[in-house]
């Protein structure tokens, strides 16, 4: 009896272990792709701004609100590119209604308004920072600056917060990343 159902069970464990195989090899072929040439790139760019959603943000670029947030951003760059310290006041708690950046709240920069995004709050790494308050005044350090036609401000990633001399935020660097 013991011998048939190995038998059996034999078969069926060597099947699945040779499906499973060949479906790892398929999933590695399409994963590398070879990367687009620049050519390319510029083709698709021209493709996708002809498109209903290119024409709406090549307008919203070219409008008053767009040419604001591109200053904003070209107002902030050095400080991004050299990851040094920005000075900022905290301007609300909550993000613009509508908004699906997670976590966030909205600074003010030399003058000029900004969303400071975290990304989504899974975790209670964000404690401290719901501690800050309206008017607080905090050090602000960051790699990365974007944009949406959606919003009506510069999107500032925050990768580093300090109130009082005091971090209350240092993001966490990737697990096995570069």
């Amino acid at each position: 009896m013991k011998k048939i159902i190995y038998a059996l069970i034999l078969p069926l464990v060597v099947v699945s272990g040779l499906v499973f195989a060949n479906r790892e090899i398929e999933a590695s072929k399409k994963s590398t792709s070879k990367p687009l040439s620049a050519a390319e790139r510029k083709a698709a760019l021209k493709r996708w701004e002809a498109t209903p959603d290119g024409i709406r943000y090549k307008k919203w670029e070219a409008s008053p609100e767009g040419k604001k947030v591109y200053a904003g951003e070209a107002k902030i760059r050095k400080h991004l590119d050299s990851f040094t310290n920005m000075e900022a006041v905290v301007t609300s708690l909550s993000l613009p209604p509508g908004s699906r950046l997670g976590f966030g709240v909205m600074v003010r920069i030399n003058g000029d308004d900004y969303i400071l995004s975290f990304g989504t709050e899974n975790s209670n790494e964000f404690q401290q920072l719901h501690s800050l308050k309206v008017n607080d005044k905090i050090i602000i350090r960051s790699h990365w600056v974007s944009h949406a036609p959606k919003y009506s401000y510069p999107i500032v990633s925050g990768d580093y917060v300090e109130r009082d001399s005091k971090i209350i935020y240092k993001r966490a660097p990737r697990k096995g990343g570069c």
